[in-house]
């Protein structure tokens, strides 16, 4: 029995009372706080046991927790009913209900539990066990859905039913991030098959039999973005060729130099722009007004150009 604190029984000339055939005498009684009442007394063991059994009868719900659960429960149960699944988003509302930020705080404390079991299993110790989720209500959410609380980001898991819901009318699946742009499904599938590597074992197994997608092959991925250390050791690996070829690093500014990779691939770069830009540092940093790091990369490139001017014979001890 859910009652709000703020109703009364309406008068008998209204709808309400003629459908539900309230008495005349009871026209707007304050049933919601005589129910709140009732709970306190209840908490407080001053109610008989005889009125406990009557109000038992009715289905009258003792705790003020158990009341938020259960409206929380039912609100996220007609949710499931038009969406099909418990996978709302955080602003998500029900009938007015917050369902969405309900279901977040339901994850978080079924989570809790589980850390807390798997602790236990593995004979270490455990934190207190305040506001975690029960067997009792993970299990009812599990029967409304029972993917509502994955191991992976709820977004993605939201991502996947849509594509799965996509499919089932008989669509294409997107591949492309322009495809099936209103929901992002496109750019999912896309996120998916490049990511391929970083999904969990269950993850690729949903999405290689759920929804046929496979990962994507090499030519398709992108090029990892380099670090600031990586385009330095190239530019500087390309300086060294420099030297060696003209046996000093006056580079004209507009010079671009290309280098062979590893793997055949011919690579340029502006070292005229990119060895000014150290000798201006190098100016600055002996002013005082750069930072260490830049000082200490103009000294290493140094280093690295003397010690290659010895070996090459050009220059003496």
């Amino acid at each position: 029995m859910r009652v709000p604190f703020t109703y009364r029984v309406p008068a008998v000339a209204d709808q309400e009372a003629e459908a539900t055939g309230w008495p005349d005498s009871l026209a707007s009684f304050p049933l919601g706080q005589w129910t709140a009442d009732a709970r306190r007394f209840y908490a407080r063991g001053e109610t008989d046991e005889d009125r406990v059994a009557q109000l038992d009868k009715l289905g009258m719900i003792w705790s003020h927790f158990n009341v938020a659960w259960e409206e929380g429960l039912s609100a996220a149960l007609g949710r499931a009913a038009e969406h099909g699944n418990l996978l709302a988003s955080l602003d998500a509302t029900f009938q007015g209900a917050a369902v969405g930020i309900w279901l977040k705080n339901a994850r978080s404390a079924a989570r809790k539990a589980q850390e807390i079991e798997r602790r236990r299993a593995e004979g270490l110790p455990v934190e207190s066990s305040a506001g975690v989720l029960s067997t009792e209500r993970r299990e009812q959410l599990e029967e409304i859905d029972a993917s509502w609380c994955p191991s992976w980001p709820v977004t993605w898991q939201r991502c996947f039913h849509l594509v799965r819901m996509h499919l089932d009318v008989g669509e294409a699946l997107p591949t492309e991030a322009g495809e099936v742009v209103r929901q992002g499904l496109g750019r999912w599938v896309q996120s998916v098959r490049l990511g391929w590597d970083q999904l969990t074992g269950v993850q690729l197994w949903l999405c290689e039999q759920a929804l046929g997608v496979e990962p994507a092959p090499e030519e398709e991925k992108p090029k990892p973005r380099r670090t600031q250390a990586d385009k330095w050791t190239a530019n500087l690996a390309a300086a060294r060729q420099f030297f060696e070829r003209e046996g000093d690093l006056k580079v004209p500014r507009k010079h671009v130099e290309t280098v062979l990779s590893e793997d055949g691939r011919e690579d340029q770069y502006r070292l005229g722009v990119w060895v000014n830009n150290q000798r201006s540092r190098d100016a600055v940093a002996g002013a005082g007004g750069a930072a260490v790091q830049s000082r200490d990369a103009v000294v290493v490139m140094g280093v690295v150009v003397i010690a290659a001017g010895y070996l090459l014979g050009r220059l003496r001890p």
